[in-house]
């Protein structure tokens, strides 16, 4: 029987707990009951968990046998900030398909006003992630930093720095992605508009690699998801 995961707020030995609004969408919104039973995710690992207490704002789990997690997709997404409501969708989708971490950047086509207004919305972007993580059974929400600059974010290190663009004809990302050398591997997904000729050249000149998803034009959140999904099945194995 496959066991619905949580991310605990709190634990400590054999207890665990969710508090505030978290808890409240398990007793409200899915009406737990005690002596249910869950995955309960404490830290680095994930145990079976019982009900074993139920107050207002809060649920109390008693902790049991391991459970084994799956393994780590280690793919960092470069995402231009677009559109709120587009790109919280590309957030969750993408992190129920595997990413470990996101770093919304500023591009030269970020709309001035989503640019100021992006750093408050993280908070809401990281509570996505988490329902997105609990839903799709992941040990850990994928990181998501604070907005940053394309300049700062070009710097980034990994075992392979990808930056998909339209105007790349002869590589696509499968390859690209064919033989990694292992560890971390970024991607560059660009906003609505695509990368301008400037930044590609920012891209290139910090050893990025360019890569197409072929020859059709998807919108930013469609690109972020397909080439997370053609990440997943190049890297997981």
């Amino acid at each position: 029987m496959t066991h619905r995961r949580w991310i605990a707020d709190e634990f400590s030995g054999n207890r665990a707990a969710l508090t505030g609004d978290h808890a409240d969408h398990l007793i409200r919104v899915l009406r737990a009951r005690i002596g249910q039973e869950f995955d309960i995710v404490t830290g680095a690992a994930i145990r079976r968990g019982r009900i074993v207490a139920i107050a207002e704002g809060r649920v109390d789990f008693e902790l049991g046998k391991e459970v084994t997690a799956a393994h780590s997709l280690d793919l960092t997404l470069l995402l231009a900030i677009f559109k709120f409501e587009r790109m919280e969708w590309a957030i969750e989708k993408c992190t129920e398909l595997g990413v470990s971490r996101i770093v919304p950047v500023i591009a030269r086509r970020t709309d001035a006003h989503l640019a100021v207004a992006a750093a408050k919305r993280v908070d809401r972007w990281r509570r996505i992630a988490l329902q997105a993580s609990e839903q799709s059974r992941r040990s850990a929400p994928p990181e998501i930093v604070s907005p940053v600059r394309l300049q700062a974010a070009v710097g980034r290190t990994g075992a392979l720095r990808v930056v998909l663009a339209e105007s790349e004809q002869q590589r696509l990302l499968q390859d690209v992605l064919a033989s990694p050398a292992g560890g971390e591997v970024l991607l560059g997904i660009g906003p609505e508009g695509g990368w301008t000729e400037d930044e590609l050249e920012l891209f290139q000149s910090a050893g990025w690699i360019s890569a197409s998803l072929g020859p059709t034009i998807l919108r930013a959140e469609t690109a972020a998801i397909a080439a997370t999904v053609i990440a997943a099945s190049e890297l997981v194995g």
